[in-house]
């Protein structure tokens, strides 16, 4: 079986009420969504020469026309509750042309293979 850390953060986001797309936000863009950007994927332990584990690491770029400090909390909250490590958090900037705030959030996953 594949593990993706896409589809688990998905999962874990849902009860949270967000839009999440990956890589782009294709529709009309609500005043609150989130975009995912797979950053890499790579054997992180091995034995025997076979790659044991696999480390996901994946940009939750938080777009929010409105306040997103509460936002950006229940969704690092929900994160690191499913196991889910988050390696760096950071404003980048207010976006003039479209309004919206953008918080990033960069969240990593081990994963156990089984060969």
């Amino acid at each position: 079986m594949y593990n993706s850390i896409l589809k688990d953060i998905g999962e874990v986001l849902e009860p949270l009420g967000i839009p999440i797309e990956t890589g782009v936000f294709s529709k009309k863009a609500p005043d609150e969504y989130l975009v995912l950007t797979p950053m890499s994927d790579i054997f992180d332990h091995y034995a025997d020469d076979l790659p044991v584990a696999e480390l996901q690491e994946v940009r939750l770029s938080l777009f929010s026309k409105g306040n997103y400090q509460a936002r950006k909390n229940e969704v690092v909250i929900a994160l690191l509750g499913a196991g889910f490590i988050i390696t760096d958090r950071r404003y980048l900037g207010y976006e003039e042309d479209t309004g919206f705030h953008h918080f990033a959030i960069d969240v990593a996953k081990e994963y156990e293979l089984n060969f």
